[in-house]
């Protein structure tokens, strides 16, 4: 299996310095810095890409799994909120709340549901992030 890769550089102090990130595709370079991961300034953060990689797997995970389970679904989309807080001394990432839905033909929200969770529990992020709350809203679009 290929192990996947991205680079971060940081310069300066921590609220006064500023830094890059990228995948190690090149799919993706973006600065980041003090504002925008703890407050609300332009950039990304280390937050907004563990949510992507998130939304991103677990949407592949329920495929999949909706797939074994005998259904065919025409799209999932999913978005993940990653939350970080102030603990003691420091921070720390607390949660992460998935919201789904999608359009898959025969099945019934009760067993999208009981798919859902299942992906949730067995997607690889998701296992990573093991330490942190996670939540999941599905909802099966008609």
């Amino acid at each position: 299996m290929p192990v996947r890769n991205a680079h971060a550089q940081w310069e300066g102090t921590l609220q006064d310095g500023k830094g890059q990130m990228a995948f190690g595709s090149g799919a993706f370079e973006g600065a980041y810095s003090f504002s925008s991961r703890f407050e609300e300034g332009a950039g990304t953060n280390p937050e907004e890409l563990i949510a992507a990689a998130h939304a991103g797997c677990f949407s592949m995970a329920l495929a999949a799994a909706l797939g074994r389970g005998g259904f065919d679904p025409r799209r999932v989309s999913t978005t993940a909120k990653v939350h970080i807080e102030r603990v003691d001394q420091g921070f720390k990432i607390t949660k992460s709340v998935l919201s789904t839905e999608a359009e898959v033909p025969g099945i019934d929200q009760a067993k999208f549901t009981e798919i859902a969770e299942g992906a949730k529990a067995n997607c690889p992020v998701s296992q990573a992030l093991a330490g942190v709350d996670i939540s999941l809203e599905a909802k099966l679009l008609s």
